[in-house]
């Protein structure tokens, strides 16, 4: 049975074994809350690096018990996500999270090659599950947040990692939408060229798992009323559980408008390194956060 919202993922974690969180420079009360939550739920044992005297202090505030947490100081915030890292080397840890650091500066640490968590030729990419009141179902959508303009090996990439983390929720075949602004393939717009060779490459299983169609315009992708009067057929239309997007600003944006005009809900993380690595926006809510968490803890 597959999981149709943010809160039967919380729930479907929980039920399974606890794993080992580190948070990389845990300085902030969301953060804090987030891995509180999903520790007091038996997602995971959580480990914070960061200013100590900081995050106790916030742990006081919240009248949070601070015995159920690691602590390791080091307010110098590059060097805690590198301590971070070297936890999970060290095997003493099944997925990483950002805490206060910016996004560039935890990229950065996971991309390091003497340091970081990449295997030689792996493409990293960001992964987002949405729920949309307006939509029957998750979305899982990429990438929002790291690949300005992927080439056609990231967009396979990230093809991939769509259909993946769609399985792990419970989608045995999930429908991929490969988006452009329009559905026909004009071989002028480079978008709907890499979707007419990804779709392709699925139909030959060279991309396996997953139901693959493209170009496709969003409305086509999601909406059966818009595939339907635009004679668009086939599994994906009207019906997409996964969305591939052209380039960093289409996905930026979809990512935004479902959060802010929509209210919708959400969970992210970065795939491509040796485990997941949570990355949420410095300023997301506690439960966007927890949400992730749980998303990392089921994939790892």
């Amino acid at each position: 049975m597959s999981i149709t919202t943010l809160d039967q993922l919380l729930q479907t974690v929980k039920s399974k074994n606890r794993k080992r969180l580190v948070v990389a420079y845990a300085n902030d009360i969301h953060t804090i809350c987030a891995a509180t939550m999903a520790a007091d739920y038996g997602i995971a044992d959580v480990t914070f690096t960061g200013d100590e005297i900081l995050m106790r202090k916030i742990c006081e505030t919240e009248k949070i018990d601070t015995s159920k947490f690691k602590f390791i100081n080091e307010p110098n915030e590059n060097k805690a996500v590198f301590k971070s890292i070297e936890i999970i080397h060290k095997g003493e840890a099944d997925f990483l999270m950002k805490g206060l650091i910016s996004t560039d500066k935890y990229m950065k640490a996971i991309l390091d090659k003497e340091k970081g968590l990449m295997d030689s030729g792996a493409v990293l990419s960001h992964v987002t599950v949405i729920e949309n009141p307006a939509y029957p179902k998750l979305l899982t959508v990429g990438d929002v947040a790291v690949i300005p303009a992927p080439d056609i090996r990231e967009k396979i990439a990230i093809t991939n990692y769509l259909i993946q983390t769609a399985q792990t929720l419970g989608i045995e075949k999930p429908k991929v939408a490969i988006l452009a602004a329009t559905e026909q393939t004009l071989p002028k717009m480079q978008a709907c060229v890499d979707a007419a060779i990804i779709s392709k490459m699925a139909d030959r299983g060279q991309i396996k798992g997953a139901y693959v169609d493209g170009p496709l315009a969003l409305d086509v992708a999601i909406d059966k009323e818009s595939a339907d009067i635009k004679k668009v057929k086939g599994e994906v239309a009207g019906d997409a559980d996964c969305i591939l997007f052209p380039n960093i600003e289409a996905g930026n944006v979809f990512y935004k408008m479902n959060t802010k005009l929509c209210k919708g809900e959400l969970a992210a993380v970065v795939f491509g390194a040796k485990v997941p690595c949570v990355l949420s926006s410095r300023g997301d809510s506690t439960k966007t956060k927890l949400y992730s968490i749980a998303l990392a803890a089921l994939l790892s």
